[in-house]
């Protein structure tokens, strides 16, 4: 895998390939958004069901409305107050985009991003495009150089190296094509912040089987050790931890940064910055540390626990509640 110049990224996308490209959330694998030929290959190469569409990123609101029909005033509004930036407005589509993208759907997913590099790449080329997250589908997200390296490999020619993603978490997707718009997926453009300037809005935490975005219907983000959140005291929680060891299991624990060292007898310890910027980091530190199960603190920041409840597949440890998991289920057979 090699590290590309913006020309020659963009020289690959023009020749319908694919490349993995650094935005303020997460890095993107992007193609050619109008192309079933270089979208496939996203698909191929993550290993994502065709069912989940994609995100696709422009760099010129002009875009919009060849790319989408009937947009809404309170659209425009989201637009020229967070764009460019971390929101995916769902529309919508025309026909000019693909419908590997869109899932089959009569919508689609737009984003204009913030990254530098993003932006020049995107307003340089004047390529709508499809972009995913680049790693390997279900796992957490890459949100550094290193992270799509690591995933994959030979899978892509090559990507741009931007740096740390300066966000960490995926964009907030909000479906403008219903009467109250709805929050599909929360990030760090918060619902307050968009009923300031559209009003009410709604937000879903359903399963769809056709899914408007990406992160609706299937397991995400998930390392490879299990992942269970923890509601109750502390002293509950670290008689989680001492079961789990008792057990033969090698205990990761995440946390606020404030409480790090309260968990000081678990084998891996990790704090979560604010805002959940290393969130996924964190994750995949779990992994290289050998981590068999990972015991999570609830954090009050919605798109983390948003993750954390994908990742974890909604296990919830209650000391209200008796738990239905056994020690024995947190490994894999």
């Amino acid at each position: 895998m090699k590290t590309l110049t913006i020309q020659k990224a963009i020289d690959l996308l023009v020749g319908g390939e694919i490349v993995a490209i650094p935005t303020e959330t997460v890095y993107g694998l992007a193609a050619d958004a109008r192309s079933d030929e270089a979208v496939s290959k996203i698909f191929k190469a993550k290993g994502r069901p065709s069912d989940n569409p994609l995100i696709v990123h422009i760099g010129d609101i002009a875009q919009v409305d060849h790319l989408a029909i009937d947009v809404s005033e309170k659209a425009r509004l989201l637009m020229d107050h967070f764009w460019p930036g971390p929101l995916t407005v769902i529309l919508s589509s025309t026909d000019i985009i693909s419908g590997l993208v869109t899932a089959g759907l009569t919508t689609v997913g737009l984003r204009m991003p913030s990254h530098q590099i993003a932006l020049k790449l995107l307003r340089k080329s004047g390529i709508p495009l499809a972009a995913p997250s680049a790693n390997i589908s279900g796992k957490p997200s890459p949100t550094s150089a290193m992270h799509v390296r690591n995933d994959l490999k030979d899978r892509i020619t090559g990507f741009i190296n931007g740096g740390t993603c300066n966000i960490g978490l995926e964009s907030t997707v909000i479906d403008m094509t219903t009467d109250v718009p709805i929050i599909l997926r929360p990030g760090s453009i918060t619902r307050a912040e968009i009923e300031i300037v559209i009003g009410d809005v709604d937000s879903s935490d359903a399963t769809f089987e056709k899914p408007k975005a990406p992160g609706m219907k299937y397991a995400h983000y998930a390392p490879k050790a299990k992942i269970f959140i923890v509601r109750g005291s502390l002293n509950f929680f670290r008689s989680l931890i001492k079961e789990r060891k008792e057990n033969g299991l090698r205990v990761g624990v995440l946390c606020h940064t404030s409480s790090r060292a309260l968990y000081k007898k678990a084998h891996v310890v990790l704090p979560l910055e604010k805002q959940g910027k290393n969130l996924y980091d964190s994750l995949r530190e779990f992994d290289n540390q050998g981590a068999d199960v990972i015991l999570s603190e609830d954090f009050g920041n919605e798109a983390v626990m948003n993750r954390l409840l994908k990742a974890s597949e909604n296990r919830v440890l209650n000391e209200d509640q008796a738990s239905e998991e056994r020690i024995s289920s947190e490994v894999e057979n």
